[in-house]
């Protein structure tokens, strides 16, 4: 099932050739990132990794090179049973057909060391590398390890993995003066592309936030516009499905099978089909799609909204008991103020304050002389005034009860109902929370640790929160799991998500569920079992490696991907390109440059070449107070079939991982690397 694992090279006395690509990392994004720069992309790797918990024991599939190994056989033999089908296998085992992208590739180099020292870069070969990527979980690390590899090679292409944005932008700003300053006269094209900072959490987060929400839109940023692209159900009987501006997918869903397939790159025929030619959609009649949905222009990035209002309302600090104990009093008091007013003819001023005085017995007794209603008032305003002090000692203490739970995690309250159940705070989780309540979505977080990372972050935004292992009875029932509209598990630890995700059925059958899984057989298996146990309930699985690898690869090729968005469990690429260099593109009409299953224009930067913005991703600067208006974009989006691809424009296109790697493959052959 999991194919035949080869043994992989040391090649402890090799030097790696010049143009290489090193990938330095301690999780499963490392893995995968390598797996894509050598089987998608075809390109030379070498892979730093930690040492093994034991170098002196044989290799155990807990050991970060039995993992690599395990991923990279698995890959393999997809390869080779792929080519097989399009191809003749050479002696290698890799395939000699015209669309192969690992033909006279060598095996990914693998290496081990605790840390990306001076001497580890030297012997990987960074002085001669074409790229690097630094996606060890710990942005210190990185950091670290990233100013070494800059000094080494001032023309090396950084892609480094942080968490921290602003720390990521000040550091790519660093990084890329240090390397215009090593070399002077430098090429603003490659200095653009010498430095880009990444977060996995960032690219992960808005598609593992979708999967919770039915119906929900994928969305892509370019040039200040945002590409919404929703994912339609399969249309009922004798209903037409909306096509959107254009169909970027077809799912394993249909009418009869609403939950669909789930297919993933090794699904076969129940895969979704990526990039649909008219035919094939036209032929698909009942099953679900993912269309691009509209264009529009994307506002400044928006706070997440808190649960329970911005401030602490009165009925938040004080107890409805001693609310109502308080208007009790001031009632008494006000009735007692009437009744001088009536009784004494004295003025409204006047009474109220001897009232007042009587009530903090400030004021003199009333003498023999004064009537008697007056001297009543006064020993009313006296027994009234008895029930001030416990009043306000009550109050003194209810704040500062409130003022001492005001920074504790909030409980769910009772009411609740069609939230979110979000399992686990990590950096991903976090990130999960933040897009959730971006959306308005009530959302429930259940971590087992009280110090991890979104702690704080769900006490600011007066998130209920349930401290708790998820794997024991009470917890999820504590987050109103039965209330729920679904379960997002998003641990770092598969077989939790799967305990999770299981129990919730157990107790609400009808669960919308997603699992982060990281190895896509074992998400298929999870898939079907859960399927047939639970036809009425729908099931996804995403891989943060899995999202966030295509974006790091395109990347360290030194092209912008603007976003990924997954299609069961595949992924989508959106890419901004020059089309120069691209024959496939290059002097076609948008018609032929189409491409079914590996690219699609979608839209023509028509800004002049000098007054482009590198960063497409980016919302152009204004002020949306003042009287200024929106700079309008460059981006064209209603093509016609008929326009020429000329060598000065720049296109965005939605690409499969292979159809972006055959752009990229074809643009190294026209233009040489330097």
């Amino acid at each position: 099932m999991l194919g035949f694992v080869p043994p992989l090279p040391q090649q402890p006395g090799r030097p790696p050739s010049a143009g290489h690509m090193i990938v330095c990392g301690d999780d499963a994004l490392a893995r995968r990132l390598a797996v894509e720069l050598r089987y998608v992309y075809g390109e030379r790797v070498t892979l730093l990794l930690p040492p093994g918990r034991d170098a002196n024991s044989p290799e155990t599939p807990l050991t970060q090179r039995g993992r690599a190994a395990a991923l990279f056989g698995r890959m393999s033999a997809a390869m080779n049973r792929a080519g097989n089908g399009g191809g003749t296998a050479g002696s290698s085992g890799t395939t000699t057909g015209s669309g192969d992208t690992n033909a006279g590739v060598e095996a990914v180099r693998i290496m081990e060391a605790p840390e990306p020292s001076d001497d580890v870069l030297e012997e990987a070969g960074v002085d001669r590398a074409a790229a690097l990527a630094l996606v060890y979980d710990d942005d210190e690390r990185n950091i670290r390890a990233a100013l070494t590899a800059r000094r080494l090679n001032p023309r090396l292409r950084l892609v480094i993995r942080l968490y921290n944005r602003k720390l990521g932008l000040h550091l790519e700003e660093l990084l890329d003066q240090a390397a215009a300053v090593a070399m002077p006269g430098i090429d603003p094209a490659l200095l653009d592309a010498s430095t880009t900072v990444l977060s996995d959490a960032d690219t992960a987060a808005p598609a593992l936030a979708a999967t919770a929400i039915t119906g929900s839109s994928k969305i892509i940023q370019a040039e200040g516009l945002l590409l919404r692209a929703a994912e339609r159900p399969p249309p009922r009987p004798g209903e037409n499905a909306d096509p959107g501006l254009c169909t970027l997918a077809l799912l394993s869903s249909t009418t009869n099978d609403p939950a669909g397939a789930e297919g993933s790159d090794s699904s076969g025929d129940e895969a979704p089909q990526l990039l649909p030619d008219e035919s094939a959609v036209a032929a698909a009649t009942g099953r679900g799609t993912v269309v691009l949905e509209a264009v529009s222009r994307a506002d400044p990035d928006r706070r997440a909204t808190r649960m329970g209002g911005r401030g602490a309302p009165l009925s938040q600090v004080f107890s409805r008991r001693l609310r109502w104990s308080a208007l009790g009093v001031a009632a008494a008091a006000l009735a007692l103020v009437i009744a001088s007013v009536l009784t004494t003819e004295d003025s409204l001023l006047h009474s109220a304050y001897l009232t007042l005085l009587d009530l903090l017995g400030m004021n003199d007794p009333a003498e023999e002389g004064a009537p008697p209603a007056r001297q009543i008032i006064q020993l009313l305003s006296g027994i009234a005034g008895l029930l001030l002090l416990p009043l306000l000692l009550a109050a003194v203490l209810e704040a500062f009860g409130t003022l001492r739970t005001a920074s504790s995690l909030r409980r769910p309250p009772r009411g609740l109902s069609g939230h979110v159940v979000l399992l686990g705070l990590g950096k991903i989780g976090t990130r999960v929370l933040v897009r959730l309540r971006e959306l308005d979505i009530p959302v429930v977080v259940v971590e087992e640790d009280p110090e991890a990372r979104g702690i704080p972050l769900a006490r600011s935004m007066h998130v209920p929160t349930v401290i708790g292992d998820v794997t024991q009875e009470g917890v999820l029932e504590a987050a109103k799991i039965r209330r729920a509209r679904a379960l997002l598990a998003l641990t770092s630890i598969d077989t939790t998500n799967l305990e999770a995700a299981l129990y919730a059925r157990s107790v609400k059958p009808d669960l919308r569920v997603a699992l982060r899984l990281y190895d896509d057989e074992f998400a298929t298996a999870v898939y079907r079992t859960l399927r047939t146990a639970h036809p009425g309930a729908l099931t996804r699985s995403r891989s943060v490696s899995h999202l966030a690898a295509p974006a790091f690869a395109g990347a360290m090729m030194g092209r912008q991907i603007l976003g990924a968005i997954p299609v069961e469990r595949k992924v989508m690429l959106f890419a901004a390109l020059e089309v120069a260099g691209h024959p496939q593109l290059e002097g076609h009409t948008v018609e032929q440059a189409f491409r079914a299953g590996a690219w699609r224009v979608l839209a023509i930067d028509a800004t002049p070449p000098a007054d482009r913005t590198p960063d497409l991703a980016a919302i152009p600067p204004y002020n949306p107070d003042g009287d200024a208006v929106p700079p309008p974009s460059g981006l064209v989006w209603d093509l016609h079939p008929g326009y020429v691809l000329r060598a000065t424009d720049r296109v965005v296109i939605a690409a499969t991982r292979r159809g972006l790697a055959e752009l990229l493959r074809r643009q190294r052959s026209v233009v040489p690397r330097q």
